[in-house]
């Protein structure tokens, strides 16, 4: 079943989504060269702690840190370690969430580490990026769940990719409802799969967390011995973009970005529903 959200509730995620946005944006500052993905872990907590907010990864499912650090070509899940030290060249993509008054929030980015990258990766994170939201822009009212994995999709297949071939889309992991829980009903696949039909039809408190996830190669992905760690069968690296997103009677609301994702909406013509915390 699909929870359905009051205005009220929505507002409460939108405090949450705000203190994962003030993750995201202390941990970008944090990941250069040098330091490890434990060191952006505590920045992670510190964060959340100066909000008096909880981590809603750490210990979900046995998860043993606060956000999830998935270098190179790690696709997701990656665990911080001291061992694990950010070099120049390096991508990162970090995944975190909090809970505020029980509500959650839930996003991910991807950050270059220093300098020096090659254009094939900084087209892979662009295009991942924008297929993100080219997904949000397809929450709309009365379109149904498949219209945004289609959306994810095309804008990813018309993309030139650098020397020819095809991205990978992650095909074992997705986007997902959230609220009350991290990870909720529906499931959101990053393509169509004509199997599972339409999905349900998108109505005002319809919340989810949207999330490509792409490699320069392979489609496919492995689990570590650590049984966290995924990363690509053929070694390519990959990228991961996610933001919690709120469908209003007003239109929709990035619920995980600092201006609930007007500037980037505006380039699909789509005014965002007003911010409840404004």
């Amino acid at each position: 079943m699909v929870q359905i959200k009051t205005p009220e509730q929505i507002a409460k995620m939108r405090a949450a989504g705000l203190v994962v946005a003030a993750i995201h944006a202390a941990t970008r500052q944090a990941a250069v060269p040098g330091a490890s993905t434990k060191d952006l872990d505590e920045v992670a907590r510190k964060v959340l702690a100066e909000h008096g907010a909880k981590s809603n990864f750490l210990g979900y499912g046995g998860f043993p840190a606060t956000i999830c650090t998935s270098v190179n070509d790690v696709v997701v899940h990656g665990i911080p370690s001291e061992d694990v030290v950010l070099k120049d060249g390096d991508i990162i993509s970090i995944d975190c969430g909090a809970i505020v008054d029980g509500w959650h929030g839930d996003a991910a980015y991807t950050a270059f580490v220093g300098s020096g990258h090659a254009p094939e990766l900084v087209e892979l994170s662009r295009v991942t990026e924008g297929s993100m939201w080219a997904g949000i822009a397809a929450m709309k009212l009365g379109n149904r769940l498949v219209d945004i994995s289609r959306a994810i999709e095309t804008y990813i297949r018309r993309q030139p990719k650098p020397g020819g071939g095809r991205y990978g889309i992650i095909e074992d992991y997705g986007g997902h409802g959230i609220g009350t829980e991290m990870h909720m009903d529906p499931h959101l696949l990053n393509y169509v799969e004509r199997r599972r039909g339409k999905g349900p039809k998108l109505v005002p408190g319809f919340c989810l967390a949207i999330e490509p996830m792409v490699s320069l190669g392979t489609p496919r992905t492995e689990v570590l011995e650590d049984d966290w760690t995924v990363i690509t069968t053929d070694g390519t690296w990959s990228s991961h973009w996610e933001h919690s997103v709120a469908l209003t009677e007003e239109g929709p609301l990035v619920l995980t970005a600092v201006d609930g994702g007007k500037a980037k909406l505006a380039e699909f013509g789509i005014t965002t529903a007003p911010d409840p915390l404004a």
